[in-house]
């Protein structure tokens, strides 16, 4: 018996206002105590302080907090589509795609690691839009035959769509030249993703 696919919560409007709230959260959770304010008598003094820290911008940090664990969710789609999809070419997109998702990884953890962010998950427990989630995977797990596919199909164009719009604001909106960099690959990466899933069996049919 094959599983129906769950409901997703809504996706955002905006995912650029999406980055900005996560942006103004990451600053407002941020560890290190604000300084105060100086006194007017000390501003004439006082060098203008840096826009950003050696973390960059509020807004490069919620970038990078929220595209690691995209990625690495999408990761464990991808794995038990690579094994699990019905159509061949549908396995070999999987195991490409995981290919590609796990190089990018390789390139976002270092960057967390310069930026001096945790390397958690920040967002655990979050329906995050663009998330494949735990009850995405358990779904998938539970599905079977042409159910499977098209819950794959589902949330990984879910998934490229909706993370190749942050990193579009990640470009727009970020600062630190090696995360802007990063984020114009991975749009380039999605963009020819979804060309290549929008021609695959059953995609017309599962997408809609």
């Amino acid at each position: 018996m094959t599983r129906s696919t769950p409901a997703r919560p809504p996706a955002a409007p905006a995912l650029s206002a999406l980055l900005v709230l996560l942006a103004l959260a990451a600053s407002a959770g941020c560890s290190t105590a604000t300084e105060p304010a100086p006194r007017p008598s000390a501003v004439r003094n006082t060098a203008p302080a840096p826009s950003t820290s050696a973390s960059g911008t509020p807004t490069d940090a919620a970038w990078v907090q929220l595209m690691t664990p995209m990625n690495e969710k999408a990761v464990a789609l991808l794995t038990l589509a690579a094994d699990r999809a019905t159509e061949p070419r549908l396995r070999a997109f999987a195991t490409r795609l995981r290919g590609h998702q796990e190089a990018e990884l390789g390139r976002l953890r270092p960057l967390l690691a310069r930026m001096g962010l945790p390397g958690t998950d920040v967002h655990a427990g979050h329906a995050m839009p663009g998330m494949v989630t735990e009850s995405d995977l358990a779904a998938a797990k539970a599905a079977e035959g042409a159910a499977f596919d098209r819950l794959f199909l589902t949330r990984i164009r879910d998934h490229l769509r909706h993370s190749a719009q942050v990193s579009r604001s990640e470009i727009t909106a970020g600062a630190r030249a090696d995360a802007k960099r990063l984020a114009a690959a991975l749009v380039t990466a999605r963009e020819a993703a979804l060309t290549e899933l929008e021609a695959l069996p059953g995609a017309t049919r599962a997408l809609g």
